[in-house]
């Protein structure tokens, strides 16, 4: 995928109409808010991946290379995520350029080569926005791939970009908070897949999943066996379903460790805009929200 979007960022802006929009296209819904919340009332945002919908799984249809045809630019979260996109980009021919928002974050890797305990893989975790920084640094990459299409505008990107920093400072000051009353020994996340690696690194919270870094595949019986020995022993107190995954494994965890369901949260999708997470920034609250409530003691 490198060398196509290399090749694509190489080749300039898009033809854009200055009378109307910046026509963006985000791959999946967390990062379409986030184009949303930079570009304002600039810029018209697509979503390829809309909410509830799983990015590891999606397959492109044809209306989808159109739409990356007509577009002005292109985000995308990068570190492997989108296994599609090289694809899709030259089914489109697109001639825009395309923004790899994750650009500059401190990967699961090199920022805490422990993070996901008990797997031992060496792959990158792309899932990089569960961490409110990285998030900041994906915002710096949208307001300055928006700044490049539309330069009249350049001071509106900056802007606001500047005011969701500090709301993401402010999410950021009450996780820490909200996971403060949680008992050092509850500060386990047991999920479906193991997408809240940037999460437990930035929070001081330990990670298991059955599943590996994409929801295409599957957990293995000794592995689910094993999640479950470990409940037991550790007496951890809860298990969370994923929105975007089946959520049958995990009853099946929870009901043979005597965890219970801590409720479902969001990983790699937000909620329909009527649900408790249409937004990056309800999302995370959410998710803190169902953390703290199964592992806090009452």
């Amino acid at each position: 995928m490198a060398a196509v979007i290399a090749l694509v960022l190489g080749s300039g802006c898009s033809a854009f109409a200055e009378d109307g929009p910046v026509r963006a296209v985000a791959t999946f819904s967390i990062l379409g808010d986030l184009v949303r919340q930079v570009g304002g009332r600039h810029v018209e945002v697509t979503t390829l991946v809309g909410p509830g919908s799983d990015v590891h799984t999606f397959n492109p249809a044809p209306g989808d290379a159109r739409t990356l045809a007509k577009a002005d630019i292109v985000f995308v979260n990068g570190l492997g995520l989108e296994g599609w996109i090289e694809r899709l980009i030259r089914a489109s021919g697109t001639k825009a350029p395309i923004v790899i928002a994750s650009r500059g974050v401190p990967t699961i890797a090199e920022a805490d080569p422990h993070a996901h305990a008990g797997h031992g893989h060496d792959d990158i975790d792309p899932h990089a926005w569960q961490s409110v920084a990285n998030v900041k640094i994906y915002v710096a990459n949208i307001r300055e791939g928006l700044a490049k299409v539309d330069p009249a505008h350049a001071a509106d990107y900056a802007a606001a970009a500047t005011a969701y920093e500090a709301k993401l400072d402010a999410l950021d000051r009450d996780v820490r908070a909200a996971l403060e009353r949680i008992p050092p020994q509850n500060r386990r996340l047991i999920t479906t897949h193991d997408a809240f690696g940037y999460f437990g690194s930035a929070y001081g919270l330990t990670i298991l999943a059955p599943q590996g870094l994409s929801t295409e595949s599957e957990a293995s019986p000794r592995d689910v066996a094993k999640i479950i020995t470990q409940i037991r022993k550790e007496k951890v107190p809860a298990v969370f379903l994923e929105t975007v995954t089946d959520p049958r494994q995990m009853e099946r965890i929870a009901r043979e460790s005597g965890a219970r369901i801590g409720g479902e949260v969001y990983s790699d999708a937000l909620s329909p805009p009527d649900g408790p997470a249409p937004t990056y920034l309800a999302m995370i609250a959410a998710n803190v929200k169902a953390f703290e409530t199964a592992l806090a003691p009452r």
